[in-house]
């Protein structure tokens, strides 16, 4: 009994650890309805972190960016390439519902507060795979990376 019970402390604590992140929020939960096992991954990525994965995915069309701004905010300036899906609209919901679940999603607003509902809206509809920018564009932009403006 005693092995059985030291098996069962160890897979615990690797399930424990296998679900933190240094980056801070990090959740992965395994779907077993259905014929195939699918991986959900919904995380909180710092600015530098998003410039990485944006590098890495410039030509691929199932990698989209969303803007969960307000299209007032997003016309001001935005990351290049990003859509805009305005958070407070009363469609919001029925707008992300609609797009493709199994495509990579990263999620910023201005400060990270919109979009980190966005992200706990989007785990409950069963996206696959979803990064949220911590801190929004603001802390994107105190790094210096690049934004979109619109010309006056």
């Amino acid at each position: 009994m005693r092995k059985k019970n030291l098996v069962r402390l160890l897979l615990s604590l690797s399930l424990i650890l296998g679900l933190m992140s240094p980056s801070g929020c990090f959740w992965t939960e395994t779907n077993t309805v259905g014929p195939e096992t699918q991986t959900q991954i919904i995380k909180n990525i710092t600015p530098k972190e998003a410039l990485t994965l944006i590098q890495e995915n410039h030509d691929n069309p199932n990698f989209i960016i969303i803007d969960v701004r307000t299209s007032k905010e997003f016309a001001e300036e935005h990351i290049e390439g990003a859509i805009n899906l305005d958070y407070y609209s009363k469609t919001f919901r029925e707008q992300l519902n609609k797009l493709d679940k199994n495509k990579t999603y990263l999620v910023y607003c201005r400060t990270g507060r919109r979009s980190e509902r966005a992200l706990d809206l989007m785990k409950e509809l069963g996206f696959r795979e979803v990064y949220n920018i911590s801190g929004g564009i603001i802390d994107w932009k105190v790094e210096g990376l690049p934004i979109t403006k619109q010309a006056h």
